[in-house]
This record gives structure tokens, C-alpha cells and sequence, in this order.
């Protein structure tokens, strides 16, 4: 009998729903595989998907959202890219401050283009954040006083799950008359996400995240002047985003934004009783353990746990060999093993940061996932420990 395998890594990435792939599956044949830009009925077809698809990702972010406020991108990554440079590139051409302030704790697509508005030219601001890697308020007021185009903070951490104040976040930059980013990939579908409750000017959101295929996402862009495309070529999406739409992704995205949107409250339930088990067990098993960010509000789906004497790639890989799929808290750099950003700007000390784990709850997880972790994890920390004291003496 094969071994059970365990996903427990949906915050990198989800399967695809098959309600979502039953929905874009017309638009990559021949029933509706036009070009939207096409006048003829082929086109038509097309672009009424994507209208609906649309309307369908602004009612999924509530009463505050327009269809015409959507720019579909290829993912995140485009979306925070554009959300800051953009940004940046309209203050300037306004004669405004050229200038980005982003949290310690982004995502690597929000740093690097804060890094990318330094090499054009202008400024970033990194915001510090606290131990339990909530943005420091007073870092914000100071870059608010100093003038900048976009402040830029993620709702839910992808590494640790913090959740930050984002409704406050942004009132004090609307009140600054400041553009406000949301990097929000890891939010929808994981806590209430609604932009009649919270005034960002500019929100990411990601399709894989939430059941559809890698390469979709989109920008939502409250406010058409605030951002300068980044990317050249026809008219399309008013020219934020030009070039031929990625129909099916689009049908898929607006279809899963649907889907989460519906059962958010349910699965945030149901991932929440998983993820607190699976932190009460793993701390009655390995006592020593540390869990990042359990000092702040956090969203349900994600844990990450350091534990003492390892290092996470052969954490990882023992993990991988018994069928147990999780991320490692630590990137590989020059050979060596370093801890991550996040990890870092919380203060976590080096010796924890390369040995932490990252666990993910989705839509398939099961608490025979759990179970299969726990069952493993005292055999898995012996082996690890072990080959560390060889190597350090």
C-alpha cells in the first residue's frame, strides 16, 4: 500500500478546484478562445468573461470594489511590482516625493521593488516591525512626516501569519493623502477581507493561493492616477497593464475569488483547529520548540515553528523522505544556510531562524495530516540534533 502523502505547504501554493478548472476550461478551446481585443464574436465572447470575471473578483472584496477598479497581472509578484514602482513613478511625474516606505517583513516582490524605485532614482523606506512582527507605528507616522508615494504593508505574512492593522494603516494614510498597498495574497480567502471596511488604495491578490493556476492575480487600483504602468505596449486595462489577456486565468481567478469569498468563515474555522492541534502537540513532543508570532492576532492557516539544535533544510528533507510536505524558514544563500527575512526583522535569534518550519492549512487539509507530522516529528528532531552535535564538535 503507498504511503499517504501531506501537503501541508498552501500558503506557497494550492491545487486547482475543479470548479474552477470546469469554468475556464470553454475559454482554452474553441467555444470561447477569442482575443477580448477582437471586435468580432470570437472577441465578444471573450470579453464578456472577462467583464464577468471582474465583477465577480470586486463583489468577492465587497460593497467598496468597481469592476473597472480590477488590473488583471500575471500573479503577486507583477501586481506588488507595479503597486510600488507604479506608485512611486506617478508621485514623481506629479512632482511629489519619490519615495516608498514598505514593511521589514514584505514579501521579497514588495522589498525588491522598493530596492528597484532606489535604483531609478528615488528612496525606500524600510519599516521596522516589532518582535511579534507587527509594523511599528511610529516608523509609519515618521515616514508619513518625511512625505512618500505609497506606503506598502502586507495583511497576513506569508512566513508567520501576522496579521497587521491594516484598517488603521490605512486611515492614517488617507488622512496623510497617501497611497496605501495591502499585499493581501495571503489574506483572501483566510480572514475577512473586504474594501468597504478597509481604504486601501491599491490590494494584490494572487490566484493560486486560492485554487487557481499559477501566472494570474491582480492589482486592484481604487484610484486610477495613483499608479503609472510599468509595463508598455497597447491599451489594454487603460493601459496599467497592457497586453492580451490571460482569458482562462482570469475566469479561474474570478471563479476561486468567488469560491473563497463563500466559504472563508468556514475554512478559517476549520484550518484554525488544525493549526492550534498541530502547535499543542508538536510543544508536548519537542517542549523546547518555539512558535514565531504567537504573541499577535494571526491568521489561521499558517504556523511557523522553530526547533532548537536543527536546521531546517535537514528538518525539511527528513519531512519529504516520510511523505510530508512543509517549507523551510530559511533560504539557501552562497552554501550556506541563512534565516529568513521575516525571522530576522522579528528579532529572532540566528540559531532559531535556520531551524524553522513553515506548516500551511488549505481547503484538503485533514487532521490525519496532523496526526502523520506528530507521529514523525520526535524521530525526525533525534536524527537531526544528532548529526548537528557530530558536525559542531
Amino acid at each position: 500500500m503507498a504511503k499517504r502523502l501531506v501537503y501541508l505547504d498552501n500558503a506557497a501554493t494550492t491545487p486547482v478546484r475543479p470548479e474552477v478548472l470546469e469554468a475556464m476550461l470553454p475559454y482554452l478551446g474553441k467555444a470561447a478562445f477569442g482575443n477580448p481585443s477582437s471586435a468580432h464574436r470570437f472577441g465578444r465572447t471573450a470579453r464578456a468573461g472577462v467583464e464577468e470575471a471582474k465583477r465577480s473578483v470586486a463583489a468577492a472584496l465587497g460593497a467598496g470594489v468597481e469592476p473597472g477598479q480590477v488590473i488583471f497581472t500575471s500573479g503577486g509578484t507583477e501586481a506588488d511590482n507595479l503597486a510600488v514602482i507604479g506608485s512611486a513613478l506617478a508621485a514623481r511625474d506629479r512632482g511629489g516625493p519619490f519615495r516608498v516606505a514598505v514593511s521589514a517583513t514584505e514579501h521579497k516582490a514588495v522589498l525588491a521593488a522598493a530596492h528597484a524605485v532606489r535604483h531609478l532614482g528615488g528612496e525606500e523606506i524600510i519599516l521596522p516591525v516589532s518582535a511579534s512582527g507587527v509594523v511599528e507605528e511610529a516608523a509609519v507616522e515618521a515616514a508619513l512626516a518625511r512625505g512618500v508615494a505609497v506606503v506598502s504593508v502586507m495583511w497576513v505574512n506569508n512566513e508567520v501569519g501576522t496579521i497587521q492593522p491594516v484598517a488603521a494603516l490605512a486611515e492614517r494614510c488617507r488622512a496623510a493623502r497617501v497611497c496605501f498597498h495591502a499585499d493581501a495574497v495571503q489574506a483572501f480567502g483566510k480572514v475577512p477581507v473586504s474594501l468597504r471596511d478597509v481604504g486601501c488604495t491599491l490590494i494584490t491578490i494572487s490566484g493560486h493561493k486560492i485554487g487557481a493556476p499559477k501566472g494570474i492575480g491582480a492589482l486592484i487600483v481604487r484610484d486610477r492616477h495613483a499608479v503609472e504602468a510599468i509595463i508598455h505596449g497597447g491599451g489594454q486595462q487603460f493601459g496599467l497593464r497592457p497586453g492580451t489577456e490571460n482569458v482562462p486565468g482570469i475566469i479561474a481567478l474570478g471563479k476561486a475569488m468567488e469560491l473563497a469569498a463563500q466559504e472563508q468563515a468556514e475554512l478559517a474555522r476549520r484550518v484554525r483547529a488544525l493549526r492550534d492541534d498541530l502547535e499543542r502537540r508538536l510543544l508536548d513532543v519537542v517542549p523546547d520548540a518555539v512558535i514565531h508570532g504567537s504573541q499577535a492576532e494571526r491568521a489561521p492557516h499558517v504556523t511557523n515553528v522553530s526547533i532548537p539544535g536543527t536546521d531546517s533544510e535537514a528538518l525539511l528533507m527528513h519531512f519529504d523522505l516520510d511523505g510530508i510536505a512543509c517549507s523551510s524558514g530559511s533560504a539557501c544563500s552562497t552554501g550556506a544556510v541563512e534565516p529568513s527575512h521575516v525571522l530576522t526583522a522579528m528579532g529572532v535569534p540566528r540559531e532559531l531562524g535556520v531551524a524553522a518550519l513553515r506548516f500551511s492549512f488549505g481547503r484538503d487539509s485533514a487532521m490525519e495530516d496532523v496526526d502523520a507530522v506528530v507521529a514523525v516529528l520526535p524521530r525526525i528532531v533525534e536524527k537531526v540534533r544528532a548529526l548537528a552535535a557530530v558536525l559542531h564538535r
